[in-house]
């Protein structure tokens, strides 16, 4: 795999915080939410960075290459504009699935809104590596993949994180964006060992490392992005800098900004983390070292109490116990060996409706060797989805109380960002905003993007009568009128909506 250049140390770009990162010592490189930037109207603030010779670099959030349709063509080429117009030198974007449903599972469309986690089968595997081929020959640099955070585990499941990242480049010779912060929320919130993944992972195809902050609160830690960089965070960063020395890391941070003499100290605290000097990669050692023969692994096996033959594939995820039977519903086990392929150089938007010019014939399922495997994901991730923002039951095998938890996050998150793209609602409905938005989102599906959905909370509050007190209601009123008409919606529309959402419901 060629060596990508070194990238330093840098932080995420945000306009809340744009001038500050202008001033921060000796920041390298500094990245970007691609979908936050137009190519032709990129910010100043940007363009004074690329002039002073620091490197940008886009970060998607939107295409869900975990998800069971082939990726969208549009949202391919909108990324690969954005790092032409910015000089990148790769792109960056997740493991994880953003949407389900549609055409190929006969079921409403749905968005997360947010990232999830990716069962790690062999179908979503398969499904995953073809997803990556047809990315990176649609992106005209290198791709790097980053692990996500999680709530919630999928039962079922058949390899560790650090397994299934090391498949996932051995197929496809993508690149990995390793985020410490998130290994440390799964070590919480699943009970998976970040050493253990690191151990695992094949640490030479690192393009570079995110560190961030979060908080634990009932048990849980939620990876907010919105708090200093934790002292179990850092340790995993230099477990990871004790077997190698990264291209480069990056610090994130999105919300509650700090004093930018703080940033700047959390950028010094990363650089004397990885002032340590590297130790010898011991997967490599392994991979080098002679394999033993047959009767010395079962003797080891016998040693150590451990059945060399029938050991479990997953490692330090709660018991099927707490989540259910295995395999999960909608997900099997791929028969036989997996195909290896050649290897190669390399707030979420709303959906594209059907039929949109970014739709491409075959998108979705389509013929191919891996269509059974999609097919099995995007029914197992739909019921998923359905299950944690239109309110149907959840599928066998997931824990309860955590979907709860993850519902509640997601519609937080929601919340958030519908404040952020129209700020007069917080303003006009005060502090009642974040309960009555909290209501609406319990058992209505995010669509068509976060304005449509600020237009459609908007239109639910005055359809029901509210807000009450009537200078508020004329505003929210001329707010609504002055984006979509010069009424609300009358019964026999309704009626219809309301259909439609007994649908999703269903």
């Amino acid at each position: 795999m060629k060596q990508l250049d070194r990238l330093g140390t840098g932080i995420g770009w945000r306009p809340e915080i744009a001038a500050a990162v202008e001033r921060l010592p000796g920041l390298d490189w500094v990245e970007v939410v691609a979908e936050n930037v137009c190519p032709g109207h990129l910010p100043e603030s940007l363009g004074r960075l690329r002039e002073r010779g620091v490197t940008v670099v886009p970060h998607g959030v939107s295409l869900g290459l975990g998800g069971a349709e082939r990726p969208d063509a549009r949202r391919l080429a909108d990324l690969a504009e954005r790092a032409e117009a910015l000089g990148a030198p790769l792109v960056t974007e997740h493991i994880a699935f953003v949407r389900a449903g549609g055409t190929l599972t006969a079921s409403p469309r749905l968005e997360a809104g947010h990232l999830l986690p990716v069962p790690r089968t062999r179908d979503a595997l398969d499904v995953l590596c073809e997803n990556v081929r047809i990315a990176q020959d649609s992106l005209p640099v290198p791709l790097a993949l980053e692990n996500i955070a999680a709530l919630i585990s999928w039962p079922g499941e058949e390899m560790t994180e650090g397994r299934f990242l090391a498949e996932l480049v051995e197929r496809t010779g993508v690149r990995l964006l390793i985020d410490v912060a998130n290994l440390h929320t799964n070590h919480v919130n699943r009970g998976e060992d970040p050493v253990k993944a690191l151990d695992e992972l094949p640490v030479e195809a690192i393009a570079y490392v995110h560190v961030a902050g979060g908080l634990e609160r009932d048990g849980v830690w939620h990876d907010t992005h919105a708090h200093p960089v934790p002292r179990p965070v850092l340790e995993i960063l230099a477990e990871l800098r004790s077997r190698t020395d990264p291209p480069g890391v990056l610090l994130e941070r999105d919300d509650d900004f700090p004093p930018e003499e703080e940033l700047a100290r959390e950028l010094e605290t990363i650089r004397a983390t990885l002032a340590a000097p590297a130790r010898p990669n011991p997967r490599a050692q392994a991979q080098s070292a002679p394999a033993p023969s047959a009767d010395e692994a079962d003797d080891a096996g016998r040693a150590g109490g451990v059945d060399t033959v029938h050991e479990p594939a997953l490692h330090g995820v709660p018991s099927t116990a707490a989540h259910g039977p295995v395999p999960g519903p909608g997900l099997r086990a791929s028969a036989g060996p997996v195909p290896r392929s050649g290897a190669r150089e390399g707030a979420l938007p709303g959906p594209r409706p059907e039929g949109h010019p970014g739709s491409r014939p075959g998108d979705g399922a389509g013929p191919g060797p891996n269509a059974p495997a999609r097919e099995r994901l995007g029914l197992a991730q739909a019921a998923l989805l359905s299950a944690l923002v239109a309110g149907t039951p959840p599928p066998e095998g997931f824990d309860a109380r955590r979907l709860r938890v993850q519902t509640r996050a997601l519609a937080a998150k929601r919340a958030d960002v519908v404040a952020k793209v129209a700020p007069e609602l917080p303003e006009i409905l005060g502090t009642g905003y974040r309960a009555a938005y909290l209501d609406y989102a319990r058992s209505r599906p995010l669509r068509d993007g976060y304005r449509r959905d600020a237009l459609d909370f908007a239109e639910h509050l005055l359809v029901a009568g509210r807000p009450e007190d009537p200078v508020a209601h004329r505003r929210l009123t001329h707010w609504w009128q002055d984006r979509v008409a010069t009424r609300p919606p009358g019964r026999t529309t309704r009626l219809v909506r309301a259909a439609r959402a007994a649908l999703v419901r269903g």
